[in-house]
């Protein structure tokens, strides 16, 4: 069995597969970054793991700790790289693409072999564009919603944490605050998937902690799909020369 582990910039998304089929969960959860030395009972309940494989932005402290709580298994960390698994990185330095956004492609090149717009949205939104070639063409990382709300709130004077409803015409300054920061990421999103709206099969990838907030606001072909990067993970640990 094999160990999953994508550890962001909030928390840390794990998830147990088995060697034969890496691409279906047999037990997953997250943990907060203070909290990852849980993985040792995850450990516990799964006496056959053998193998870990993680994504990591959430620096070197969080990696040290996740190398810990793995003692024994190897954890081997994700190195976005030039092509993997049917997804060639088109990044002008490949090696500096986040490795969750590189797992993410991975992930849904492995779910959607057509051209779609893989969008997670958490602390930050990242919008990147696949062809059906499995081309990385290139991508956006704006502000997540609560980093958008959270922005206003800290550089004005007058403008609360809004704790506001959306509105197609807000008539209040919460309501206007919140609305303002769905349509700002319903927007991205809607002018990104133009690129590919022709091709056939086009559809957005959404995922993350925030991908709800928005979501019924896009009027183009959306599937949700969350924890698109442990996805990838696992169709990586497929390979038979994996990471």
């Amino acid at each position: 069995m094999i160990l999953l582990i994508d550890a962001g910039n909030t928390r840390v998304k794990w998830r147990v597969v088995s060697t034969t089929s890496a691409l279906q969960a047999v037990d997953e959860g997250a943990l907060a970054h203070d909290e990852v030395g849980a993985l040792t009972v995850v450990r516990q309940r799964h006496p056959r793991l053998r193998r870990a494989l993680g994504c990591n932005v959430a620096g070197a402290l969080i990696a040290e700790r996740l190398e810990a709580a793995c003692a024994g298994l190897g954890l081997e960390w994700l190195v976005p790289g030039a092509a993997l698994a049917g997804v060639r990185n088109h990044y002008a330095a490949p090696a500096q693409l986040g490795a969750d956004r590189w797992a993410a492609l991975i992930g849904a090149r492995a779910l959607h072999p057509h051209a779609c717009l893989v969008v997670t949205a958490g602390t930050a939104t990242t919008v990147d564009l696949l062809s059906s070639g499995g081309d990385f063409l290139g991508g956006l990382i704006v502000p997540g919603v609560d980093l958008m709300l959270e922005s206003l709130a800290r550089g004005t004077a007058r403008l609360p944490l809004a704790d506001g409803h959306f509105s197609l015409q807000p008539r209040c300054t919460v309501d206007a605050i919140r609305s303002g920061c769905l349509q700002a990421q319903a927007g991205a999103v809607e002018r990104m998937f133009r690129q590919i709206a022709g091709e056939a099969r086009a559809t957005c990838l959404l995922g993350g902690g925030a991908a709800d907030s928005f979501a019924d606001l896009l009027e183009i072909p959306v599937r949700r799909v969350d924890n698109l990067a442990l996805t990838g993970l696992g169709a990586i640990a497929a390979l038979p020369a994996a990471v």
